[in-house]
């Protein structure tokens, strides 16, 4: 089946290009992928299927909403939340009308009339006040022929909003291990933050409690790698919590080795989100393939990672406090380290395997792209491979087999 494949690749600096980069290659061992090259209008002639590569950042993904507007077709839906990309291709085009006529069409009068105070100036733009309580992935939904999604989060998010299509949630695909050797930083432990320094990836928080934490262990340092987004003063934060010395090590946005590097040098890594787009994170699940124990915000994805793989951090008022008993611990305790490590690596190498996230989704592409005689015959072939080997209704296996299969939105 060929298949025409819209999604931001590298050099483009985004976690959906890496993400593209990594998959493409496995599915051509099922499918003939077609990268549609960036830009472009429509999908090349003679293709079955278009896949649309969707998320939040209207600079990787505002063509390919376009694209998807005059042609639609299977959407894997990286961020539920999609106001940024609704405002970028309306207000950043100059089309005040476009972005209005989005509120009313999802939020009713009320949304407009927001739209307007945004507009005017007289509100923050909600895109970065309020992103999850105006969404605005309707569009997207009702141009989708199916829907691949990466979360149980999404996908009820995606059913609440009325989208009655078919939706297959696959795991995010792990990385292989690069085999790099580890960056020479000092830390004991040496815990890590990684993406863009701002105020919903909880640095706030981190920084508080990981003040707390070196009071009592001298010897550990956190190591903040990424962009400091405008507006946020890190400088000052650090000054006041006495960390702008030996207990931080800062490093801005760095190329794939080096994050690798980096990466492999911690002990603990920390991954936090609030508000949630409802995305998944590409540096977790590159911690998974290293064997890190993980910290993570209770949300959307992060939430539904295994509690013996992740450290789970509810944000609110006891945020700072919750996070300070789950750092000192991993502090402490190199056994407990040791033991999430590996349970996170068993789960990289399984559950979000390469080949395997591959296979599952060329068979929801094929799904999409021949509907109801697809899903019958892929049933058969299943059966007679399940009956060719001795498993029989009833039993466990079977059970397991129409688990996966439910996945991918065949099977009952």
């Amino acid at each position: 089946m060929r298949v025409a494949y819209f999604s931001p690749m590298p050099p483009e600096s985004s976690g959906i290009a890496d993400y593209s980069a990594l998959l493409v290659p496995a599915l051509h061992e099922h499918l003939d992928v077609s990268v549609v090259r960036r830009g472009a209008k429509r999908p090349p002639r003679g293709v079955e299927l278009s896949v649309y590569h969707i998320g939040n950042n209207p600079e990787a993904h505002g063509w390919i909403l376009d694209a998807l507007r005059r042609t639609p077709g299977l959407v894997v839906l990286h961020d539920f939340v999609l106001h940024h990309l609704v405002a970028g291709v309306t207000i950043g085009r100059r089309d005040g009308h476009g972005y209005l006529d989005a509120m009313e069409r999802e939020h009713g009068v009320v949304g407009r009339l927001l739209g307007h105070g945004v507009l005017d100036k007289r509100l923050p733009p909600l895109w970065e006040a309020r992103p999850e309580e105006f969404p605005l992935a309707g569009e997207v939904l009702s141009l989708a022929t199916g829907l691949v999604v990466h979360s149980h989060y999404v996908e009820d998010r995606a059913r609440a909003a009325g989208y009655d299509g078919p939706i297959a949630r696959i795991p995010h695909p792990a990385w292989p291990d690069p085999g790099v050797a580890a960056a020479q930083i000092a830390g004991d432990p040496l815990i890590g933050a990684f993406g863009n320094v701002n105020q919903s990836k909880r640095v706030p928080q981190l920084l508080e409690a990981f003040a707390r934490v070196r009071a009592e262990h001298p010897a550990a340092r956190l190591l903040l790698v990424g962009a400091t987004s405008p507006g946020f003063d890190l400088e000052r934060r650090l000054q006041r919590l006495g960390l702008d010395g030996e207990g931080l090590v800062r490093e801005g946005y760095v190329d794939e080795p080096r994050l690798w590097a980096l990466m492999k040098a911690c002990d603990v890594h920390v991954s936090l989100r609030s508000p949630t787009m409802g995305e998944t994170s590409g540096t977790a699940i590159r911690a998974l393939t290293l064997g890190k124990p993980l910290v993570v915000s209770d949300v959307g994805w992060f939430a539904e990672l295994p509690a013996g793989v992740a450290l789970r951090v509810a944000p609110g008022d006891e945020e700072v406090a919750e996070l300070t008993a789950a750092l000192q611990l991993l502090a402490e305790r190199s056994d407990v380290r040791a033991t999430m490590g590996a349970a996170a690596l068993e789960l990289a190498t399984g559950e979000h395997d390469l080949a395997r996230v591959a296979e599952r989704q060329a068979a929801a592409f094929e799904l999409a792209a021949g509907g109801g005689v697809v899903a019958d015959d892929v049933l058969r072939e299943v059966g007679e491979a399940a009956a060719g080997v001795g498993i029989a209704p009833g039993t466990p296996e079977a059970a397991e087999i129409a688990r996966r299969l439910s996945e991918v939105d065949l099977g009952g």
